[in-house]
């Protein structure tokens, strides 16, 4: 049996921030650009790059250090736009907990991590602070960091400002205790990055799927950039038609982990050059990528035009910072306008 739709697989069960892939499927934009997309949720997000590099799944979504792994071992997909540009990717944790502002305190401490590059990180910056991988105890925790920090099955764990950070506030908030409790150690500050772009998030293709069907994903990645406009435009109209069709969504905490997300949508789809000399740098120094790499993305599939880049990166940084501060205290739908080169 055959089927023309295109299997698209997200990177972990329905959140607020996979708005766009349904967003363009309830409002027809891939419809109107004659596709079919069949959109899947995995069991286990670790398996998301496997399934589509080995052609299992046709497109999907990944961050972009697994989508720089996946191919360095033997699964091979390419990144054709952005859903998510640098959020804000930490070692997150309570104040009161023992950690602080010096990664140092972690010696001894329980590190949750979601999956296998999250402790290469963590080990990485153990030696950067003259510590070794054997100062700290690793927990797996999948996507239940925040979980585990409640629970005291961790000290602190690896999460993204914008997600898991936000469940921890809402617990604060329940326990009558400052959301400014829950507190972030961002890796890309750690380990003197310069970007916190290895955890964007990106649209990837199947290679053999790609070359089979360019045209198909120029379609797709058209009606994604229709979804996007509509949902910058009508966040809460957006809002309102997602979580009929997710009514496990509707409640306050997805909510404000959509706001939190609003303001990191990528409004171009465009993979960003910079970004992605900084983190294949970073795979090798993290040794996940050989020295010879060349990095895994096109922007040839987008059919709008390219917009710049921002003049100074570190700037932009510090201004979503303080944007997101601001979101955080006032709520509502955000976005950061920055200037471009």
């Amino acid at each position: 049996m055959t089927t023309e739709k295109v299997s698209f697989l997200l990177n972990w069960q329905a959140t607020p921030y996979h708005i766009p892939i349904y967003i363009a499927q309830l409002k027809g934009f891939f419809e109107k650009e004659g596709v079919q997309v069949s959109v899947l949720e995995p069991s286990n997000p670790s398996d998301v790059t496997e399934l589509i590099g080995s052609g299992k799944v046709d497109m999907g979504l990944k961050a972009m250090v697994h989508t720089l792994a996946a191919k360095a071992r033997g699964f091979p997909v390419t990144s054709v736009g952005s859903l998510l540009n640098e959020p804000f990717t930490g070692i997150l944790y309570l104040k009161g907990s023992g950690v602080t502002e010096d990664f140092r305190s972690l010696k001894g401490k329980r590190i949750g991590y979601v999956g296998e590059f999250g402790k290469i990180q963590i080990d990485e910056l153990t030696k950067h602070y003259g510590m070794s991988p054997d100062d700290y105890t690793a927990v797996r925790c999948g996507m239940n960091v925040a979980k585990y920090i409640i629970e005291g099955k961790i000290d602190a764990g690896i999460g993204i400002e914008c997600i898991q950070q936000v469940e921890l506030e809402e617990y604060l908030k329940k326990e009558n205790r400052s959301i400014h409790d829950a507190k972030m150690l961002r890796i890309d500050q750690l380990a003197e990055l310069g970007c916190c772009c290895f955890c964007t998030i990106l649209y990837i293709c199947n290679d053999e799927f790609l070359n089979k069907n360019p045209e198909k994903v120029k379609k797709i990645l058209r009606g994604l950039k229709g979804a996007t406009d509509y949902l910058l435009k009508n966040p809460q109209e957006a809002w309102n038609l997602y979580v009929d069709f997710k009514p496990q969504l509707n409640n306050d905490l997805s909510r404000k982990m959509f706001e939190r997300c609003f303001a990191y949508f990528s409004d171009s789809l465009y993979n960003v050059h910079r970004d992605w000399r900084k983190v294949t740098a970073y795979g090798k120094r993290l040794e996940i990528l050989p020295p010879d790499y060349q990095s895994n993305y096109s922007n040839d599939y987008l059919t709008w035009d390219e917009p710049e880049e921002v003049a100074d990166p570190l700037e932009a940084q510090r201004l979503m910072a303080s944007h997101q501060e601001e979101c955080k205290s006032c709520g509502g739908f955000r976005r950061l306008i920055v200037s471009k080169t």
